[in-house]
């Protein structure tokens, strides 16, 4: 890599390969993080190094029997050693339930990602948890509003 866009190049392929492995439920999506990696995810909190990242991904793949992002509709924004980006998912829930349903957030997320060298060094996921709406309160908060529009 001799510029600073063929690094935000391999930055944005690394993060596209992070993508794919989550969906294929790879566990060599540990290989893209640095050992003392720090990842944040809404209601979980923050993991340190890979053996709590793992921790977290044995609980998600515990609640998520499949999930797939939609790579052609993903906006990734390279800067740095950054990359955010902003997408959509969906899935099954291991109870059967199927997601996004048609729910104001469509299963978007946002995630931002900082690399040290060609590892991810920081995650941090930005999406609603609540995958199949029985957050009841946050559901009819949000519904109530949007019905005195």
């Amino acid at each position: 890599m001799n510029s600073n866009s063929d690094l935000q190049k391999k930055y944005e392929e690394i993060v596209l390969s992070y993508f794919r492995l989550v969906d294929q439920g790879d566990p060599a999506i540990f290989d893209l993080f640095t050992d003392d990696a720090q990842m944040f995810f809404p209601k979980f909190g923050i993991a340190t190094g890979k053996a709590q990242i793992a921790a977290f991904a044995q609980g998600f793949a515990g609640a998520i029997a499949s999930i797939q992002h939609d790579e052609s509709g993903l906006h990734v924004m390279a800067s740095g050693n950054h990359v955010v980006v902003e997408g959509a998912g969906k899935g099954t829930l291991t109870s059967g339930a199927t997601f996004p349903d048609d729910d104001p957030t469509s299963g978007m997320f946002c995630n931002v990602f900082e690399f040290e060298g060609e590892h991810i060094k920081r995650l941090h996921i930005y999406e609603d948890p609540d995958f199949a709406r029985t957050h009841t309160d946050g559901v009819n908060w949000g519904a109530s509003v949007r019905e005195s529009l």
